[in-house]
């Protein structure tokens, strides 16, 4: 299996594709802007005490409050608070957190009133990014998370990834952290880290120690509150971090300096695949010329097809997602319809499992499989199903079918599920219902064009438009971008985009800058 990675950066937004065999299972698109991440570090102030849910509400600097549960605060929160207190105490020295005094565990069963107060600050963590109606969900047992090791401030334990099953090497791997770990600090050693040498290790909890450190000096030096201390990597590294393995062929940007940035990455953690990191420079959109657009546009939305005429339909409630398998027009098999019912299920396991995946689906997931009336097929389908899903990095639990046909999986969701719309709304008439003659669209590219070149005066840049009307304007001996170019100059370049609309069109400049040459009367 190969496997690659392809990020599109553009001015707003980041997007990133894992493919496996050329066939897309991952998916991640955020807006550039977006500061909340999973793993973001906060001083933040307690808005609200709510002993009824033996919960607080925290002000994190979001529209929607941050929720922080009594059992989120940990055993060594005591510890949090007392040292908080000393760092903010002296803004020239920062108290060394070698000395920091720990105190005894939280206890259990304690009340939230009588911990925290209205306006105290707290060191939080984000474990969970807003979703939906709700707030961020917080943690105050920080963690910095790096390949091979996740490093815990107050904690003195040394644990080891239960998926390493040799007891030799678990026992290698604890007593090595413990002779490189620092004081008052907890390591999680992390599957990957399975035979990596001491000198590998200590570099990242070295790395990962100055993360914790730069976090306590912004928490010393600025006084503005809520405050970002520590941010988590880009969502490219993210990323990553998480998903890189020896078997990448490829990882293609479109964006110098994300480019940069990987490539850094990857030479830390593997120096030897270096190479594999490629600037992508052509002409066509990334994710077009990789064949990631006309996925994206086939694999989202309620209906989705994967083999025969068979396919999902895929409803999110607020509670719970809901699939539901339908055969559609497939052709009945000649061993009958138990053999028919086999076949369209077990396809049906192997798309949902990729469809878990790529939009990232949490929470409870139903699905009704179509009824099978044999005991050994209806484990053949909860067995597909749970090897479908050992390639998944979230947590996850799968229940056998019910007898009703149902079978339920809980996935751990920790943002919120990927919604592309694949439906277009039409760009003349956003929806109105009317639209200008389409005959006299290229009339109104020129119009565009000659505005741009003669009275903004960009002489050099790229039109973006859907394929069919690229091959429209391409058409000829004298084609239509022959005569733009002869009229307005060789800087005239016409791309084929497959994720525009039929009549939507996009300038950018020279630089790859979006241009926005809409006017007033098709913007209202």
């Amino acid at each position: 299996m190969t496997s690659e990675v392809v990020i599109d950066v553009q001015q707003k937004e980041i997007s990133i594709a894992l493919l496996e065999d050329k066939k897309l299972v991952e998916y991640q698109n955020e807006p550039r802007e977006v500061s909340f991440s999973v793993g973001n570090v906060y001083v933040a102030k307690v808005k609200k005490l709510m002993p009824g849910l033996n919960a607080s509400f925290v002000d994190v600097g979001f529209e929607r409050d941050a929720f922080l549960h009594y059992l989120d605060l940990g055993s060594q929160f005591d510890s949090y608070a007392k040292y908080l207190k000393q760092v903010q105490s002296d803004r020239k020295k920062l108290y060394p957190f070698a000395k920091a005094s720990r105190l005894p565990d939280l206890k259990k069963d304690g009340s939230v009133q009588n911990t925290l107060s209205v306006g105290q600050e707290v060191l939080v963590q984000i474990v969970k990014e807003p979703i939906s109606t709700k707030g961020p969900r917080l943690t105050c047992e920080l963690s910095f998370a790096g390949r091979y090791l996740i490093l815990i401030p107050f904690n003195d334990k040394v644990s080891v990834s239960s998926k390493i099953k040799s007891g030799e090497e678990r026992a290698r791997l604890k007593q090595l952290i413990h002779s490189i770990k620092p004081k008052n600090c907890g390591v999680i050693v992390r599957t990957v880290a399975e035979g990596k040498r001491v000198a590998e290790l200590d570099a990242e909890l070295k790395t990962l120690t100055a993360c914790w450190e730069n976090a306590l000096e912004k928490v010393q030096k600025t006084q503005k509150r809520p405050q970002l201390v520590f941010e988590e990597t880009g969502r490219a590294v993210a990323l990553l971090r998480d998903l890189f393995n020896p078997t990448y062929e490829n990882i293609y940007v479109n964006d110098e300096d994300v480019f940069k940035e990987v490539k850094h990455y990857v030479s830390m953690i593997a120096p030897d695949k270096v190479n594999i990191v490629k600037l992508y420079d052509g002409k066509v959109p990334i994710f077009d010329n990789f064949n990631i657009t006309k996925q994206i546009k086939s694999s989202f939305g309620k209906a989705v097809n994967y083999k025969h005429g068979a396919y999902l339909i895929i409803e999110h409630t607020e509670a719970l997602h809901v699939v539901d398998v339908n055969s559609g027009n497939r052709i009945r098999s000649e061993k009958g319809q138990e053999a028919n019912a086999l076949d369209v299920n077990l396809g049906a396991a192997d798309e949902l499992a990729r469809q878990l995946r790529l939009r990232d689906m949490g929470g409870i997931i139903v699905v009704d499989f179509i009824d099978m009336n044999l005991a050994e097929d209806r484990q053949m389908l909860y067995e597909r199903m749970c090897k479908n899903m050992q390639s998944d990095r979230a947590r996850h639990n799968i229940l056998p079918l019910s007898k009703f046909g149902l079978m339920q999986i809980t996935r751990q969701r920790v943002r919120p599920a990927m919604d592309v719309s694949v439906e277009e709304t039409c760009p003349t008439c956003f929806g109105k219902g009317k639209i200008k003659s389409s005959i006299l669209f290229t009339d109104q590219l020129e119009r565009k064009i000659d505005r741009l070149v003669n009275k903004i005066g960009i002489k050099k840049f790229y039109l973006h438009v859907h394929p069919y009307v690229a091959a429209y304007i391409d058409r000829g001996l004298f084609s239509l971008r022959r005569k733009w170019q002869l009229k307005y100059g060789l800087g005239v370049h016409i791309v084929s985009s497959q994720k525009l609309a039929f009549l939507q069109y996009e300038f950018y400049d020279r630089e790859k800058q979006f241009i926005d040459m809409k006017e007033e009367i098709e913007t209202k």
